[in-house]
């Protein structure tokens, strides 16, 4: 059963994941919280970001929103999927058959949640705050209403 997140704030995150990976080249975040109010994921980093750092990460995550990507599942065998993405996260119980979620051509990964129809659904991200400690990143963001 797919967790229940709000689409519009699991589709950020997935553009804030890829994004994270585009400008840092650190992976995606290794946790997340997602709920419809405020979200926040974890990157395993060495710091906290710097205001310039962070005001250019919702620039970019926005740039993407804005751009009305479609977003599109596709169902993969897990041999297929295992050789384009990591499933360390994706349980057992998911069987054979993996379900991957396609945001145009700027994102991919596996995932069971729902999400929005296009980017453009979204209508915008805000960074809260970042914060670092023990050698992780944490970012809280919200959708703008």
């Amino acid at each position: 059963m797919a967790k229940e997140y709000d689409p519009r704030m699991h589709s950020a995150e997935h553009i804030l994941n890829q994004t994270m990976v585009r400008m840092f080249d650190r992976g995606r975040s290794f946790s997340a919280h997602v709920e419809k109010r405020k979200s926040r994921c974890d990157y395993h980093f060495d710091r906290d970001l710097t205001p310039p750092e962070r005001e250019e990460l919702e620039r970019r995550v926005n740039d993407v929103v804005a751009a009305d990507l479609p977003v599109r599942e596709e169902f993969l065998t897990r041999a297929e999927a295992e050789r384009s993405f990591n499933l360390s996260r994706v349980p057992d119980e998911a069987g054979e058959t993996i379900r991957i979620i396609r945001i145009g051509d700027y994102d991919a990964c596996p995932c069971r949640g729902e999400h929005v129809s296009h980017s453009g659904e979204i209508g915008g991200v805000r960074i809260i705050s970042t914060s670092f400690e023990g050698g992780v990143l944490r970012i809280r963001f919200r959708v703008r209403e």
